[in-house]
């Protein structure tokens, strides 16, 4: 039956596999070289990519900032204030300031009490915190919330923060001397205990140098006013720069 291979004669045909045995074998190896050597490259291409992917994906998270949770009420939501002069961006404006690559979250709600807290907890978290600035207790004190009670939230809350890893810097409050010796000193005494049991950071009262200033606080006489939050961001500023460092 007459055939032709590639398109030439069946005479060229016999006498080519008669006298070159090994044509067939270069020419498949000629054939299939080119696109195995581009298989190569693409293999290699592929692979050099993953490797700058995988580069790219740890500097991303080198150069991720570290989120910062405020977790408190009225005094750290900015109640009373314009956005610029709340707590939360003059803190963070001064954490960048000092060279700290740092998203501050501002879960804090006005009105919050240490149990309002704890109950909303797990929502917050969705923010996936690295770090927690705590401030709650002084609507409880406000409202004469038993100190046991008091303490017992903010037990919870620590222990749930701490079971995600979560670092936290607490910071205490003291409460009104209206409220009695007695209230005060077993309320007084809950933030430094909870502090030296859970090893926590520990900025002692919240409002250091502006409680009871009237130039530093708004009408109410509770609530700071610009300049009272800058005497805050201020003096709270070195210990939420050492949690931060330490935790990254």
């Amino acid at each position: 039956m007459a055939y032709t291979l590639f398109g030439q004669d069946p005479a060229v045909n016999q006498f080519t596999s008669r006298e070159k045995p090994g044509l067939f074998r270069r020419l498949s190896r000629n054939l299939f070289r080119p696109a195995g050597l581009a298989f190569g490259i693409l293999m290699g291409t592929m692979s050099l990519l993953g490797i700058h992917d995988a580069q790219a994906a740890d500097n991303a998270a080198d150069n991720a900032p570290q989120t910062l949770m405020l977790y408190g009420d009225s005094l750290m939501a900015g109640y009373g204030l314009s956005h610029e002069d709340g707590f939360a961006p003059r803190l963070e404006a001064a954490l960048r300031d000092a060279g700290h690559n740092v998203k501050v979250v501002n879960s804090s709600v006005s009105g919050d009490t240490t149990a309002a807290g704890l109950s909303r907890l797990e929502w917050a978290l969705v923010d996936d915190p690295d770090v927690v600035l705590l401030e709650l207790g002084a609507n409880d004190a406000l409202r004469g919330v038993e100190p046991s009670q008091t303490r017992e939230n903010l037990d919870a809350i620590i222990g749930k923060l701490r079971d995600r890893d979560v670092a936290v810097l607490l910071a205490g409050m003291m409460a009104p001397p209206n409220m009695g010796k007695e209230y005060g000193a077993e309320f007084n005494e809950i933030y430094p205990e909870l502090a030296a049991e859970y090893q926590l950071a520990f900025y002692p009262f919240f409002l250091d140098g502006v409680a009871a200033d009237s130039s530093l606080n708004q009408d109410d006489g509770i609530h700071p006013n610009a300049d009272g939050v800058k005497v805050i961001v201020e003096r709270i500023l070195p210990q939420v720069i050492n949690v931060l460092e330490a935790d990254s």
